[in-house]
């Protein structure tokens, strides 16, 4: 007869992974910025399918989990509210040399043809809306289609 088999559990290893410490803490927003980005949200949940996460402290708008929109409250000490948006290929010095009181290259995505624009410049908001629109537009232009099914028809033929 052979010895039974005991099956010994061992505790799991500890995850050498430490726990991911933000270093973006909550903000803590003027009365003016509070109102800012109520309207930056507003624009930016009235495109299709948009939806908002906080990432780096700030507010953040996606399509399909792909970036459209930031919000910036002064992050790192910047000089304005701003939202940063993804521009088509070629339009990001254009559209700083037509407004240049009310749009800017924005650090970390400028040099991928990012724009920023200053919302506490009191900018043109159907200008604001028209370049979030595009913006979205833009990532939507990326994004793989969805596959769809055709559906079967529904009525049958009769049998003659």
């Amino acid at each position: 007869m052979k010895p039974k088999r005991v099956t010994v559990r061992r505790p799991a290893k500890a995850s050498a992974k430490k726990p991911h410490v933000s270093t973006h803490p909550a903000k803590v927003r003027t009365a003016e910025s509070k109102r800012l980005l109520a309207k930056a949200r507003e624009v930016c949940l009235a495109q299709p399918e948009a939806t908002e996460q906080i990432a780096w402290g700030e507010p953040t708008w996606r399509l399909g989990g792909k970036l459209f929109a930031q919000f910036d409250d002064h992050h790192h000490g910047g000089e304005h509210v701003s939202i940063w948006l993804p521009a088509p290929e070629g339009a990001q010095g254009a559209l700083i040399d037509a407004e240049p009181e009310h749009i800017w290259r924005p650090p970390y995505v400028g040099h991928l043809g990012w724009i920023a624009v200053k919302l506490d410049t009191d900018p043109p908001w159907p200008m604001v809306e028209a370049l979030v629109a595009q913006a979205h537009q833009l990532i939507a232009s990326k994004q793989k289609p969805k596959r769809v099914t055709a559906s079967r028809p529904t009525t049958r033929r009769r049998r003659s």
